[in-house]
């Protein structure tokens, strides 16, 4: 197929977070229709996240019906920590690191294994997006999120 230089430019820019048309990726608002008995997440930036539009700046899970704000999470992650999530017995747990990609300890991730829990490891910004991709296709999902 042809093209010309000029679409090659447009598409291109189409990521340039300077353009005041796109967000920048630290801070995103997101929308999505929102069944008004699940969690969706509607927001995040650096050190905070939004659900249904509530804003929380501590780690936290997020359920599809529940939220745990009060989550007893160290300065890493360790198995203890997990216990709320297989509690909830969902298909998948999204487990966000935080501003970067840090995998736990093989130990921390026995439990979900144990459980035959299926568990992705990212960012947490990725994590958001993921929970509601997997949640609005009817999926038991949970996000772990580390703010910090």
């Amino acid at each position: 197929r042809a093209s010309s230089l000029g679409d090659e430019r447009r598409e291109e820019n189409r990521y340039d977070y300077t353009d005041p048309v796109h967000p920048s990726p630290e801070h995103l608002k997101l929308h999505l229709a929102q069944n008004p008995n699940q969690n969706l997440i509607t927001g995040y930036g650096v050190g905070y996240v939004t659900v249904n539009r509530q804003r929380f700046e501590r780690n936290l899970i997020v359920m599809p019906n529940e939220i745990v704000n009060d989550w007893p999470m160290t300065a890493e992650l360790d198995e203890a920590a997990l216990v709320p999530v297989v509690r909830f017995a969902p298909q998948i747990v999204l487990i966000g690191t935080g501003k970067t990609l840090r995998f736990p300890k093989p130990a921390v991730l026995k439990g979900l294994i144990a459980a035959k829990i299926g568990y992705e490891v990212m960012d947490t910004q990725a994590a958001c997006r993921t929970y509601n991709i997997l949640l609005e296709e009817g999926r038991k999902v949970v996000a772990v999120l580390i703010l910090a």
